[in-house]
């Protein structure tokens, strides 16, 4: 039976009707009525459960009632299908049907409610655009997901289980002492409405309260995971004590919040019980002296008394339950700050699947400066072509806008005037699934899944053969150190797992890898950003010969500061703050003797030196008269690996 209603509830069976809403009753009902009929099930149930739990107070003041009696057992022998009753509702119906409210609630509800949240949750924020997650702590982003489901979920069910069971329990227990007397039902009635007000005052205050701590305890998770993740950087700087001062300094807004939190609990304890020791003492009061005054047997008194006393008991629960409906509130708040945000970036309404037949790439009129108003633009009204099979290189200085040119390509971003044109569809009016899947990218920047070699490399081509993998992985000067590998679970070769982002292999290592994976993807137009930085000069030199062969019947577009790398493409474009400056081959670029030539003459081993000139010295000033002399090629190394050093 568990296992039958465990299956009930699949909660990756589908994404939801929609994007979750951003209003707090709009988003509870989103994912509440998915699965109403459960909830309704379960406030059967739970209502079953609270009808039983009045009626045993009846049975013990029938059984005062009939221990008055003056002939005992006449009265049993009497009573015996009452008695009967009592033991069958007890000993067999209530446990029923506390089973089957436990079995919905721990079966069906808990873990199919929790996974149908918490993958609909992932499914819309994973979807969001790029700067979504580059603007917040992808662990805050995590803990939102996980938590969320748990709060919403719990804050439904309290409801049902608690407001409900109090409600059913309240009512019919007033009903059974205004039946004997209406007196009796003065000290309820009177608590009933002390209750309501003791929960108007502190319920708000609670939530507000958990809210604050939950966002504090977000806020700490994202800084402990962010220290986490970057641990290579702390242990290199030897920064202990700042990320000590880091996440203190949350650690101590965070108890700050649940001490706060703590002294209204407390203050709740307090005054819950002693609003529920005036209901007992009041009911009690009134049932003596009616049954003094000869109005109320001593049965009815003993029946109002476990009534008052089981109020007062499921007071102090659903007091607890009300609290954690709220303090829930406020997590499931806190968490649609990630969840029920709308989508940025998405495919029009109308989007169609880009078709490549050529890979002719144009910017017309681009323009883009990340929404900043009152900054430069990053790109400034930019118009190139860039022909089918052609191969480009992007030169510029760091700032330029080649990794922004190549964002837009990709639609990470969205211009902000004109449009980007492939075979002459608006990447604009096209699905970027389809448009990313006809661009495969290297970027300088490598980080892999942690998953297994053969799962990374195969991320370009799911569907690829272990031989096409192997084959890719052989291409990019990787099969070679990949055979050697063995993880930390003896895993070996391609089955290895490389580590969160791929700590475990080496920055080469790592860009291997990921060449493998755009190998493996085959994509008709290319995107190299620094594809060859981390490699040393013997496997760049032979990668720079298999991307040769990558690169042939492809649109390429290349950009790397080591101008060596890209000094055989088919033309240059060299920007400078959003502009094209210049374009065309290497040689007419130099002979050209403008900025690219200026470039070039600043590389040292290949890389642009920071954009300062120093004085020149003597011995500088004879080598360029030498070289002016001799008209040799620029020279291949700067005069200093650092300028700045050479003008202290």
């Amino acid at each position: 039976m568990f296992k039958y209603l465990q299956s009930r509830i699949r909660g990756t069976a589908g994404v939801g009707p929609g994007a979750p809403p951003p209003g707090l009753v709009a988003f509870y009902w989103h994912f509440v009525r998915q699965t109403r009929g459960w909830y309704a099930v379960m406030l059967a149930t739970s209502l079953a459960v609270a009808l039983i739990d009045t009626v045993i107070p009846l049975f013990i003041g029938t059984l005062v009632s009939l221990m008055e009696a003056p002939d005992r057992h006449a009265a049993i022998a009497g009573n015996v299908p009452i008695l009967l009753g009592m033991v069958v509702l007890i000993l067999v119906v209530r446990p029923l049907v506390v089973l089957s409210d436990v079995a919905i609630r721990q079966n069906a509800l808990l873990p199919g409610v929790t996974s149908l949240i918490r993958w609909q949750s992932h499914w819309h924020v994973v979807r969001q655009d790029l700067p979504f997650f580059q603007n917040d702590f992808a662990g805050r982003i995590a803990s939102r997901v996980m938590q969320t489901a748990n709060a919403l979920r719990e804050s439904v069910m309290s409801s049902i289980r608690g407001v409900f069971y109090i409600a059913a329990y309240g009512v019919s227990a007033l009903a059974l002492m205004g039946a004997s007397d209406w007196r009796l039902t003065v000290p309820t009635v009177l608590w009933f409405v002390g209750y309501a007000v003791f929960l108007h005052r502190f319920v708000p205050r609670m939530r507000d309260l958990a809210k604050t701590s939950s966002e504090a305890r977000s806020l700490l998770l994202g800084r402990i995971v962010d220290s986490y993740t970057n641990m290579h950087t702390v242990k290199l700087f030897a920064r202990y004590a700042d990320e000590d001062a880091y996440v203190r300094e949350v650690i101590d807004q965070h108890q700050d919040a649940m001490g706060a939190h703590m002294r209204v609990i407390s203050q709740f304890m307090f005054w819950l019980a002693a609003l529920n020791a005036a209901l007992l003492t009041g009911t009690a009061t009134v049932g003596i002296w009616l049954w003094a005054d000869g109005t109320l047997s001593a049965g009815v008194v003993a029946t109002a008394l476990p009534l008052a006393w089981q109020i007062a008991n499921v007071a102090g629960w659903v007091s607890w339950e009300v609290t954690g409906i709220f303090e829930n509130i406020g997590v499931v708040q806190e968490g649609m700050q990630s969840i029920a945000v709308p989508l940025g970036g998405v495919d029009r309404p109308d989007a169609v699947e880009l078709e490549v037949r050529r890979g002719e790439i144009r910017f017309d009129d681009v323009f883009f400066s990340y929404g900043r108003r009152d900054a430069s633009a990053v790109l400034d009204h930019l118009t190139f072509t860039i022909r089918p099979g052609e191969r480009v290189g992007l030169v510029g200085r760091s700032g330029a806008g080649k990794s922004t040119l190549v964002n837009l390509l990709l639609r990470f971003y969205e211009p902000e005037h004109g449009r980007i044109l492939v075979d002459g569809q608006d990447i604009a009016q096209v699905t970027q699934e389809s448009l990313r899947a006809a661009v495969g990218m290297v970027t300088q920047d490598t980080s892999l899944l942690h998953r297994s070699i053969a799962a990374n490399i195969r991320y370009g081509r799911p569907d690829a053969t272990d031989e096409q993998v192997h084959a890719a992985a052989r291409k990019a000067q990787a099969d070679d150190f990949i055979t050697e590998l063995r993880d930390w679970k003896d895993r070996t070769g391609y089955d290895a797992h490389v580590g969160e982002r791929g700590v475990k292999l080496s920055g080469g290592q790592r860009q291997r890898v990921a060449i493998a994976r755009v190998v493996l993807k085959d994509a008709p137009i290319l995107v190299l950003d620094e594809a060859t930085s981390a490699l040393d000069s013997e496997a760049e030199r032979a990668i720079q010969e298999q991307l040769l062969d990558l690169m042939q019947g492809k649109t390429v577009i290349a950009i790397a500061h080591r101008l060596s790398t890209i000094a055989r493409m088919d033309r240059l474009i060299v920007l400078d703050q959003g502009r094209i400056v210049e374009q065309g081959s290497h040689d007419e670029l130099l002979r050209l003797g403008g900025h690219y030539a200026r470039l070039w003459e600043h590389q040292s081993g290949g890389f642009l030196a920071i954009d300062i000139e120093p004085p020149e010295t003597p011995a500088e000033l004879e080598d360029d008269a030498l070289a002016n002399e001799t008209k040799a090629e620029p020279m291949a190394e700067a005069h200093t690996d650092d300028p700045v050093s050479t003008r202290a």
